[in-house]
């Protein structure tokens, strides 16, 4: 099944770099357990630009985004909420966690992305979906 490209602005690519050079301890936690094909074999990036925006982890056979809600987030609440409803109408989906909830209780965030996996997986989101 092939998939459309998602486009993203080329000038966010320098501080997409810059993020994951100065990532969060949480970002860090929850990278080391999802790279890698760690996941049910499937491929996540962080810090990737798409659209106008750089979001936490992406995975493009899934389009899905992971974001990691630390002190960063406290007062962009409405930034978020925009920025999520556009990348929404590309066809993503979002899962956010807490910072809180990454460094108390990862084994619990894997397991919520491991369900959402298997729940959407014969289910994928249009329109990024080309042929069959």
């Amino acid at each position: 099944m092939k998939r459309a490209f998602v486009e993203y602005n080329l000038k966010l690519k320098a501080n997409s770099r810059a993020l994951r050079n100065n990532s969060t301890l949480s970002e860090v936690l929850l990278w080391q357990k999802i790279r890698a094909g760690n996941i049910m074999g499937y491929k996540f990036n962080r810090q990737k630009p798409l659209g106008n925006y750089i979001v936490d982890f992406y995975c493009k056979r899934l389009n899905l985004v992971i974001e990691v809600d630390g002190s960063s987030h406290d007062n962009n609440y409405q930034k978020d909420l925009i920025r999520q409803k556009e990348l929404e109408k590309l066809g993503l989906t979002f899962l956010r966690f807490s910072d809180i909830q990454v460094k108390k209780d990862i084994n619990s965030v894997i397991r919520e992305i491991e369900i959402w996996i298997v729940q959407n997986i014969n289910n994928p989101p249009s329109p990024l979906f080309k042929g069959e």
